[in-house]
């Protein structure tokens, strides 16, 4: 087992690795931006050691600095957390080079799953459903007229490389197609200097079902239920709820086995994220593969009574999966709650947190690195807490998160307490009657 791990990451993800840490017997490191110093996981951390200045270009994506920390603290591992390098396989591929066990997927298995276009090709190999669409990258705008025709309308047009809904354009109609494609390139360039795109069919009225994995280093994998991620604003999830309303056991079976199938197939390492969107017939279809824990983790964590980021932990050391699938037998809801102002269109709110009170209670779970006098950075992503109910039926947990965004008060900056609170009684939420597209047409009531 480690001796010690260094958290190559911040906030709520550093302090939650932290804890499983420190439970488990392992001393941790923290890294911190000149931005983070009163955070509250290097506070808590054994260790905890400055790698730059705020912008995350200069400290978090810094590998460098990371790979000097992890060597003058003599950590023998590095968890990355999610974002920032967590997905990098050229900071996998230095970690090893340094003798310094990356608790994650391998350098090639992120190359392989990172870009779009190769992993929908080895899903396609493995025999997991695939949406429609081209075979690989389109070269050019003569191809993707051809492909657009035989895939047939709508389209989505895709950046390789992308990520939370940049150089992603929905085509209903061939004449928008040309302006599509720019603008798509453009945007792609821009966001991850890479202007490849593939195109795939538009699935109309489609949830986003992601099912959660882990494979160990003898090539076996297990699944841990779904997870229904389907409310989102601009490509990002805004809440999620463990079972989905809209799954059945069947649905359940062979999404399962679909994600076991990838993960095997590739012979993943770790936890992981396979990712389906599943259309109003219940036909499913791969979407893509995130090799790092999800935001969202804890609310499988809660309905199955496991810890997904000892799990990672063991299986970085060497330690076989149990090889058990598992199924939710409880239910539990997870909203994200950011510093944005969700009533003039989710407006970032950094600053100084004046007044904090924390719900509690049964089945309440807050994972949160910010409490009253901590100052908010502009500088990062605006998540500043994750409320998690859990109970034995929807409604349940529902009721339960009613009561624990009331109970949670934070005053000095704006929050997105009110949407959730909002999102809770909304009919077609309590209804379990939502898909992607539920952001469209919902409105903040004054």
């Amino acid at each position: 087992m480690f001796k010690k791990v260094l958290i190559a990451n911040r906030g709520e993800i550093a302090l939650r690795v932290i804890r499983t840490c420190k439970e488990m017997g392992i001393k941790t490191v923290a890294v911190y931006s000149t931005a983070d110093a009163e955070s509250l996981h290097v506070k808590f951390a054994d260790e905890a050691v400055c790698i730059g200045p705020a912008p995350s270009s200069e400290s978090y994506l810094k590998m460098s600095n990371i790979i000097s920390a992890a060597e003058i603290t003599n950590a023998d591992a590095i968890h990355p957390g999610y974002g920032f390098l967590s997905e990098n396989a050229d900071f996998s591929r230095i970690c090893q080079e340094h003798d310094i066990k990356f608790i994650g997927a391998s350098p090639e298995m992120i190359s392989k799953m990172g870009d779009k276009a190769t992993a929908k090709a080895t899903m396609k190999e493995a025999g997991v459903p695939c949406v429609p669409g081209s075979e690989g990258v389109i070269p050019d705008f003569e191809t993707c007229i051809k492909v657009a025709k035989e895939t047939g309308y709508p389209v989505m047009l895709k950046a390789s490389a992308g990520g939370g809904g940049k150089g992603m354009r929905a085509v209903w109609k061939e004449e928008d197609l040309e302006d599509a494609w720019n603008s798509a390139k453009t945007e792609s360039k821009a966001a991850f200097g890479n202007d490849d795109m593939y195109m795939e069919k538009l699935i109309e009225e489609p949830r986003h079902i992601e099912i959660q994995i882990v494979g160990d280093q003898d090539g076996k994998a297990c699944h841990l239920s779904e997870r229904d991620c389907s409310i989102q604003r601009r490509h990002q999830k805004l809440t999620e709820e463990v079972p989905s309303p809209f799954m059945t056991k069947k649905l359940r079976k062979d999404m399962g086995e679909a994600a076991v199938k990838a993960a095997e197939f590739i012979k993943y390492e770790g936890a992981g994220t396979v990712e389906f969107l599943v259309d109003k017939h219940r036909n499913f279809y791969f979407m893509e593969m995130n090799t790092r824990i999800q935001v969202e983790h804890p609310i499988t964590e809660q309905v199955i009574d496991f810890d997904l980021i000892r799990e990672q932990i063991l299986v970085a050391a060497g330690v076989k999966i149990s090889g058990k699938n598992y199924e939710p037998t409880l239910h539990s809801i997870e909203c994200r709650i950011n510093a944005e102002d969700p009533y003039y269109d989710f407006r970032p709110s950094p600053g100084k947190i004046t007044v904090l009170h924390a719900p509690g209670g049964h089945g309440v779970r807050l994972d949160t690195h910010v409490y009253a006098g901590y100052i908010i950075p502009p500088n990062y992503d605006s998540m500043i807490a994750k409320l998690i109910t859990t109970a034995r039926t929807r409604q349940e947990a529902i009721d339960k998160m009613k009561r624990a965004l009331d109970e949670f008060h934070i005053e000095g900056i704006k929050t997105t307490i009110p949407f959730h609170r909002q999102l809770m009684d909304h009919p077609d939420y309590v209804a379990g009657n939502y898909t992607t597209a539920f952001m469209n047409d919902f409105e903040m009531k004054k």
